[in-house]
This record gives structure tokens, sequence and C-alpha cells, in this order.
């Protein structure tokens, strides 16, 4: 952990002040039985919970490892400044009222400065933050109760929210949590860092991250490529949106992208499972720390009720795992389990026929798991333990422990409710390695989850990020024919167009061009919604009458394109919290009404866009729907290549870029409209 090793992994603790935020401090690291030496320092009391009290700093008989510094913000900075010229290996900063409180406090931010300037190399956690818990060395660094106990294995959680740290050491679903850490304002020590560091404990399993917001693109892209380096994968539960992702909000790409989008293309890009709720985030980090990632979500269900049964098949659908049919292999090692009274299928009911016959079990689950499937789900509900009694239920665990050593893949046993699977259950099965999940839809979620992850890392690494540079703030939107000549420089396909400043020029230009034309007002990015546009006119004197109408500074007028297999949506909105986020979808006017997108993050290969496509509701229409024509998808393919060239080339300023609609031909494509809005770079 080399930088962070003696914070996170102390010998020593100094807790500075005499509150009862102190005292707690205190008190936690003797409740989780830490072996070093804990220095409580106050100017006038003797003890603190028991424990000799120093007057200062300067006072202790050893430099701390780490320090938990209890006092209020102004303090804090000075036993900060000190503790970094005695050599102290780290400190967590509780105190609040530093630039997350700046509207309230117009000093927070300079502070905040001032205390990241006083550490200097010394890390701080903070400010604003509960700390930390090492339970696998005892070290509590943690001024309040926590459900956490001693462990020689488990996962590692990092938060920006310190109650909801607090709430999940309080689970009881089995999970061994080896680290728990409270990034607080992340002043100094960012998300990224601190997941990196306890990565490389080997003692640590898999990561889990509650994010509200990623600050260093570089240094999280950074996490997860050493996470999959070392093969301890990573969950993330990403809540809230970046504002500065929502400055962009003139084109289609910005308000259907937004932050949400930019986030679950960049998780996913790194091959970080993102799930949505925490009972799904702790049952994801139960899959990695027993089994690690899943070759796919292909699951063999397994239950002694056909209810169960239909449950499982139903939540399927929601969660996106698949039942595969059963092979002949399986059918007919079932079928010599089961007997001739079971209908076989996947997901299987195997009746009550075999209960309490351990052996009949065994060979029912190892039957099962013959087929091409990622893990076995053994659906089983354990009785109350002080109303009932579960010996019968203990037989489940044992063979499915068998099969699965048998069958080489795991098995989980999967309650259909989280209470039904007691927590002394759950860790006896997890100490077996035997996995446990707890509730079916968070079950489910997670095995999704976990086979996203599989797949990320069956595949290459993607190539680094294309990073946003911060830009000194205003933005101009280029008018659409200069926006088109940019991209036709990058080998976008656009319609033959001349501007015309009067009515009078438009029919001009509508007669030169020959055939039937568009007429566009110039200066409005949605030309329809303004009435800006006409589309369809057959003469001169038609494109005379609409471009009057319109009563515009100037014009666009266009050769009209025919024969149209579909429209599409090409966008990149420069996202400063995620990269520059691709958008392909459903354009035209069917944009808005559809919602059907994709996004991923810039660069992308041309293997990406077309998985991008298939992705698409609309993908049907462009294969040729019901003998329709086939769009030319190699031109799409193109086209998205050129508008990447393009931002590759710009986007040291590039705001956002779209066009919409590129209509798909048989044979090529053609950008009919299209937006880019320029920011302003300081640096330029």
């Amino acid at each position: 952990m080399h930088r962070y090793e003696r914070l996170f992994r102390p010998r020593s603790i100094a807790v500075i002040g005499g509150g009862a935020w102190c005292a707690n401090v205190v008190e936690q690291c003797e409740k989780l039985g830490f072996q070093g030496d804990v220095y409580p320092v106050h100017p006038s009391k003797s003890e603190i919970r028991g424990v000799r009290a120093y007057p200062s700093l300067e006072a202790l008989p050893d430099v701390p490892d780490a320090a938990f510094i209890g006092v209020n913000r102004s303090a804090t900075i000075e036993i900060v400044r000190a503790l970094a010229e005695r050599g102290a290996g780290g400190a967590v900063c509780f105190a609040s009222g530093f630039r997350e409180a700046a509207s309230e406090m117009a000093d927070g931010g300079d502070l905040q400065e001032a205390l990241v300037a006083a550490a200097g190399e010394m890390p701080i956690l903070g400010p604003n933050c509960y700390g930390l818990l090492n339970l696998l060395d005892g070290a509590a660094l943690w001024p309040d109760q926590h459900g956490g106990v001693p462990c020689e294995r488990g996962v590692a959680i990092v938060t920006q929210s310190s109650n909801m740290a607090i709430n999940l050491t309080m689970q009881k679903r089995g999970l061994p949590i080896a680290y728990v850490v409270t990034a607080g304002n992340q002043a100094q020590m960012g998300l990224a860092d601190i997941g990196a560091a306890l990565l490389e404990d080997p003692r640590v399993t898999a990561l889990g991250l509650h994010i509200e917001g990623i600050g260093d693109l570089a240094a999280f892209e950074r996490l997860a490529n050493k996470a999959r380096a070392l093969g301890k994968p990573i969950v993330a539960l990403k809540i809230g949106a970046s504002d500065q992702a929502q400055a962009a909000t003139l084109s289609h790409t910005a308000s259907l992208a937004g932050s949400d989008a930019g986030a679950r293309a960049l998780l996913a890009r790194l091959g970080v499972a993102q799930v949505s709720g925490l009972g799904a985030f702790l049952e994801t980090l139960k899959i990695f720390h027993v089994n690690g990632p899943l070759a796919s979500a292909q699951i063999g269900s397994m239950s002694c009720s056909g209810g169960e049964a239909s449950l499982m098949a139903d939540l399927g659908l929601k969660y996106d795992v698949g039942y595969p049919p059963l092979s002949e292999e399986q059918t007919e090692a079932l079928r010599k389990a089961l007997g001739p009274k079971v209908a076989l299928s996947n997901p299987l009911d195997y009746h009550t026929y075999i209960w309490v016959d351990r052996e009949a079990m065994t060979a029912c689950f190892t039957a099962m798991m013959t087929g091409d499937l990622a893990i076995g789900c053994v659906v089983l509900d354990f009785p109350r333990a002080d109303r009932c009694d579960g010996a019968a239920w203990m037989l489940v665990i044992d063979a499915v422990e068998t099969a699965s050593a048998a069958s080489g893949r795991p098995i989980a046993i999967l309650s259909s409710l989280a209470d039904t699977m007691p927590e002394e259950i759950a860790v006896v099965c997890t100490e077996r390695g035997v996995l446990t999940l707890s509730g079916l839809e968070d079950g489910l979620a997670a095995i999704a989850a976990a086979a996203a992850v599989g797949a990320a890392w069956a595949r290459p690494v993607a190539a680094p990020l294309l990073l946003p540079v911060p830009l000194g703030g205003g933005s101009e939107m280029l008018s659409e024919a200069e926006a088109k000549q940019r991209l036709a420089a990058y080998g976008v396909a656009i319609p033959e167009q001349v501007r015309a400043l009067t009515a009078e020029a438009v029919a001009d230009a509508a007669r030169a061009l020959g055939g039937i034309v568009a007429v566009k007002g110039e200066g409005v990015a949605h030309k329809s919604e303004a009435g800006a546009v006409a589309l369809g006119l057959t003469s001169p004197e038609a494109a005379h009458a609409a471009a009057e109408k319109m009563g515009a500074e100037s014009f666009l007028v266009e050769q009209m394109v025919n024969g149209a297999v579909a429209e599409l949506l090409i966008g990149v909105v420069r996202d400063p919290a995620h990269g520059f986020v691709l958008t392909l979808g459903a354009g035209g006017t069917l944009t808005e009404i559809l919602k059907d997108t994709t996004s991923r993050l810039l660069p992308v290969a041309e293997d990406d866009l077309r998985e991008m496509l298939d992705a698409l509701k609309i993908a049907p229409i462009l294969a040729g729907y019901r003998g329709g024509a086939v769009a030319d998808t190699k031109a799409v393919i193109d086209c998205v290549m050129a508008v990447q060239a393009y931002v590759l080339a710009n986007a040291k300023r590039l705001e956002e870029v779209e066009i919409n609609p590129l209509i798909c031909l048989a044979d090529g494509v053609m950008a009919v409209d299209a937006l880019i809005r320029i920011g302003v770079n300081d640096e330029l």
C-alpha cells in the first residue's frame, strides 16, 4: 500500500480531541482488539476511556502511524501541519465546514486548500468524513458505532457517505468486510486513490464503491485496470448527476445522454459492475468474494416448488439472465436422479421426492450443472430458528457443496426473501466456500452484474479514455452549413447545399440545384420546433414562399435525399465528469419519442459500433425488416468513425457535435442536419 500503508494499517493511533466522538474512537479500537498503541491527546484530560492521555503531540512517546483529528476545522489545519512535520503516517479529518459548506461559509474553500497545503505529502482522509475501519487488523479510526467484526480476508468498501458506510456495516448477509473507508470531501485522497491502495492488500478480495461523483477520470481508469490485473473485481453504486454534464442542452444528444449515460458508459468500458441498490451491491460483493466474476449470466435454476421456478423465470426477463434449455446429457442425468414423475426443464422444479435425501439432491444438482452454465441457483428459504427445526435444510447445503465441487462450477443457495437467509447460515456457508444470495431480485441483479464484469474482462483492455480538458467558459454554435463542411472534411457525406441571404436568392439556389429541395433558416438549433425548416419543395417558387414565411436572416438550401431505409442520430457530448460520450440512436422525428439510444465513451472501435447498432430497437429495420431494404451499415460505421476523427482532432475545444438525422440508404448515408458547439479554452 506504499504511501498509505501507515494510515490504513497502523501500529499506533493518536486520537486528538476530548469530545464524545474521540472517546468513541478509543472504544472502537478496544472492541476490535487493536494490538497497537492508542494515544489520546488532550491538553487538560489525563485519560480518555481509561487510556492515558497526553497533553500535546510533542509529548507522545512515538510518532503515530495514524491520527484521528476530532477538533474544529480551524484547529484541524494546525494539527495536520504538526503531524506532517513530525512524520506521521496519515490522518482522518473529521471536522466539517470546508468546501462542502462553501455556500454557507464563504471561507470553506479557502480552508480546504489550507488543509491540503498543511498536510504536504502526509495522506489525509476527508475532511468531513468518519474515517476508516480496518477489520483485518482491528484498527478503528472511527467515531461511532458500527456492525463490523474482525475477519481474516474480505471485501473493501469505499463510500462518499459516512452514514451509508455505517449502514453497510450493519448488513446481516454473511459478507466478510475487510475495510470500510469514507472519503468525505476528497480534498487530497480521491476515491480511486483509496480503492487502489486497498486492493493491494492481499487479504482484500473485491472492492465496492459508492460514488456520488468521479473527480479524477485518469485515476479512476488506473484503478479499474489495477483491479483487473489483480483479479479483484469492483462493483459500483453510482448515484447523483453531474451539474457539469447538464450544461450542454442544445442538442438532442445532450438531453438523451446526460450524466447517467456517461457514468454507465464509463463503468461498462472499464469493467466495473454497476448496480442500482444497496442490496444488489452487497450481493454482488458476495459473488466476487466467493467466486469472482461470472463467465456469463446463464443460470441453472433448481427448486422444489413450481411457484419458485416460475418466479425465477419471470425475474430472469427483468434482470437479463438466461436459463438455457436442458441438453440431452442434462436430461438423461436428471431423469436418472429424479425418476419419471418430474417434468424436466430449466428452471427446474425437482418436487419434494428427493427432500432430505442428500445423495439424491447431490445427484440432481450435479446433473443440472453439466450444461453450459456459469452458475447454478438452488432456491432455498430457511425456517425461523426460534419456531422451527431446520436440520433438513442443512442437508441441502451439504448437497450443494458436493455438487459444486463435482461439477467444477459455482452453485448459489438463493433465498426468495432476504429474511429467510439467516446470517449465521450465510456466515457458515461463506466459510465453507458456498455462495449464499439473499432475496431473488437482489441475487439475480448481482448475478447479472458479476456476469457483466466477466464479459468485460474477457475482452482486451479498452484503449485509454479521451479525457476532456478544462474549458474557460462560454461557447459558440456553428451554423449548420459550417458544421457540415467541417464534418465533410473528415469524410462525412453531406447533401449538395447553397447558402442564401434572401428569399429571392433561395429561389435561385433551388433552381440551380434542381429537383426537390429543403429550405432551412439558419441560427436555430431545433429547426422543426421553430418552424425553420421546409421539406419536399418541388419548385423555386415554393422555396421562395417557404423562405419568406420563415423570416430568417439567412438560409440553407439543400437537395432532398430519397430512398431512406432508416434515420439515425449520431452525437458526441463533452462530459467533464466521464469523458466524451458517443450516442447512437433512432433519429429524425423519432428521437424524442422512442428514446432508442445506446452510449459509449470515446475512443471506440468498429466492433464497438456494430454492437451499438445491434443493441438498438430499430436494428431490425436497418437489417431489412419484413423484406425491406437493408441499410448500408458499413457506411454508417464509417460515418461514425469520421465523426470520432473530428472529435479527436478538436477535443480541446469541442462541447458537442450531432448529426440528426443521418439518412441511412441501401448504398451509403447522408448527414442532412448537423450541429457543432465549440467551447472556450483559455489555453489556446
